[in-house]
């Protein structure tokens, strides 16, 4: 569903477009007509699908990382201790450099190969997955936990898989909102400095001033970013109808 419903909103976006070229008279340098889209959407298509596919990859990987590194520092700073606090007031701090002035650095040192693009596909949805984290981890579910309480079965680990069951709608939603994120720092990556993927095939276009294969290349990112929080949300509806059963 939501990639139909993202194929609408794409096709409305294009009929409004060249709807303002042919009412303006446009020229076709400007706003290229429909046909030369058409010829590189359906019949060049992989000049698009293939970098889509590969930036996606990047963001999976980034994306998976980035859950890591949330649910780590979440689990450590839940306490309010002095080590938790310095724990997220590091992560603060290293969230509040923009990534596109952090991307530049991070090219300088490791090169414009798969760990430079994989680094920043983490930071940019590194911090959302972070402050929701840390809500679920801090808030105490205090019935579910009295009880194990009492029977001395409530350790740290416990404690967090409670309040995770108890908040897994937001967990699922949270996730899947991430993901777009994780995909927006690819590209961004790949406009910047890459050789591969989406973003390197927009910068390409943007220096050839190519309007229809920039439009051409948000097509595909759309479809890779819709098709990959589908499956996002479909395995956390999967999850969770198990869990609830």
């Amino acid at each position: 569903m939501r990639i139909f419903q993202f194929l609408a909103i794409f096709f409305i976006a294009i009929f409004a477009l060249m709807g303002l070229k042919y009412g303006l008279g446009l020229s076709d340098y400007l706003i290229p007509p429909f046909s030369e889209i058409w010829v590189l959407i359906f019949k060049k298509y992989y000049l698009f699908l293939y970098p889509s596919l590969n930036t996606l990859y990047v963001a999976f990987l980034g994306h998976l990382l980035a859950i890591f590194l949330a649910v780590t520092v979440a689990f450590f700073a839940r306490t309010g201790s002095i080590f938790a606090n310095l724990i997220k007031t590091a992560a603060y701090n290293l969230q509040s450099y923009p990534v596109v002035a952090v991307a530049p650095i991070v090219f300088i040192f490791l090169g414009d190969g798969l760990f430079s693009r994989l680094l920043i596909a983490t930071l940019i949805c590194y911090f959302p997955l972070l402050l929701s984290f840390l809500g679920i981890f801090s808030e105490p579910v205090r019935d579910v936990e009295h009880f194990f309480k009492q029977t001395n079965r409530l350790d740290s680990l416990t404690q967090v898989l409670i309040r995770c069951y108890e908040n897994l709608d937001k967990i699922i939603t949270v996730i899947s909102g991430s993901g777009t994120l994780a995909m927006v720092g690819t590209i961004v990556a790949e406009f910047l400095a890459a050789t591969n993927g989406i973003g390197y095939v927009i910068r390409k276009a943007l220096y050839q001033n190519n309007l229809a294969a920039i439009l051409s290349s948000l097509l595909f990112i759309g479809l890779c970013s819709s098709l990959y929080l589908s499956v996002v949300e479909f395995l956390g509806a999967g999850i969770k109808k198990r869990l609830s059963g």
